[in-house]
């Protein structure tokens, strides 16, 4: 199942598709007993996405019957014993994926040319993803970071590896020699290279970034890169052959600090924002603005879920999952259009908000 969503991955998904690109949504649980309702509600939707299909007077025979097979295939790749908060299948002819989120995404099937992306935009943005980059002598070992884990990132050059050919990093940390280690030419070379594969990601990909090592390797990282030189540091070997749950806990206290500065920093703009007039705050108010492209910053509390219809032009009002004209994921849609119209966008712990509805917007004029 899919995880980190990068930029690239993002214009593939959104590129049209031959009629019909099924997109297939589903809230999964992580414990129990929630987590027993799992296997019955994604086989129920799997069905009624083929069902939508075999009812479409427009999808031939061939293609009902690839897109049928796609479905089963995604749906035998999905692993439940590691579900996360929700679980979205896209299948369309001769393609699946499969993409788990930490986000709940409300239980649909949509039929269309195009995969429905905004649920996989807003769970990234919730996410607040990270890069982990942890440096030895001889290797480098990138990780990407979310909310509560990271898993290694095998693409973009790494992981990088060192020769051993007259190389022997353990030997010299055994008999206490690691500085020169780092001052050899060799070594700086290899950490050259690492920082500059690190450069090429983040113009990509850009994201916070912490740097594990060794005070040897950090300090000769910041001699000879660039890249990485802004980056937080965290002054613990051994990580770059570690797992990822060592890389977490070594990570985690720090980028919880971090969280903890954003979100109050947030909330200064925000009032800020009160005294200059340039605050939305409600679905309502904040989704007008953001059509409008006018948000420039937008805050949403982590499990802020709210389901609107339409009334009149551009009028959001409450209404229950279900209904005729529903929106049951209005604030993911909020969130990509932000995105979109290049609004920062932050989640924050439920009730930071405080009066403004669980939405608030800084404005641009």
């Amino acid at each position: 199942m899919e995880h980190a969503l990068s930029p690239t991955t993002l214009i593939e998904l959104r590129r049209p598709r031959p009629y019909p690109a099924v997109s297939v949504l589903t809230p999964t649980h992580r414990r129990e007993p929630e987590n027993a309702q799992d296997p019955v509600r994604l086989r129920n939707v799997v069905a009624e996405a083929k069902k939508q299909l075999e009812a479409d007077p427009a999808v031939s025979r061939e293609r009902r019957a690839d897109v049928a097979r796609q479905l089963d295939q995604a749906l035998a790749e999905v692993d439940l014993a590691h579900a996360e908060d929700g679980l979205v299948i896209f299948a369309a002819p001769g393609e699946h994926q499969v993409w788990s989120l930490a986000r709940s995404v409300p239980e649909r099937v949509v039929v269309s040319d195009t995969f429905l992306t905004r649920n996989l935009v807003s769970a990234q943005a919730a996410e607040r993803p990270f890069w982990v980059l942890s440096v030895s002598a001889d290797h480098v070992t990138l990780w990407n970071g979310g909310t509560d884990r990271v898993t290694e990132h095998r693409a973009d050059g790494f992981p990088l590896t060192r020769s051993r050919e007259n190389f022997d990093a353990e030997r010299q940390e055994r008999i206490g020699d690691l500085p020169s280690t780092f001052r050899d030419e060799g070594t700086r070379h290899f950490l050259r290279e690492a920082d500059t594969a690190m450069g090429r990601l983040l113009r990509g990909s850009p994201r916070p970034l912490y740097v594990t090592g060794d005070t040897a390797a950090l300090a000769a990282l910041d001699e000879v890169g660039g890249a990485t030189r802004d980056a937080v540091h965290v002054p613990r070997g051994g990580l770059a052959h570690g797992t990822p749950d060592a890389v977490w806990q070594a990570v985690r206290p720090l980028h919880e600090a971090e969280t903890r500065k954003d979100t109050a920093a947030v909330a200064r703009e925000l009032e800020s924002a009160r005294g200059r007039r340039a605050f939305a705050a409600g679905v309502d108010e904040v989704w007008q603005n953001a059509r409008e492209g006018r948000v420039r910053l937008l805050a949403v509390e982590e499990n802020y879920r709210v389901t609107v219809r339409d009334e009149g032009v551009d009028h959001l009002v409450p209404a229950a999952s279900g209904d005729l004209d529903a929106r049951d994921d209005i604030v993911d849609e909020i969130v990509e259009q932000c995105l979109e119209t290049g609004a920062d966008v932050r989640f924050v712990p439920d009730g930071a908000l405080g009066d403004a509805r669980g939405i608030a917007g800084i404005l641009r004029y």
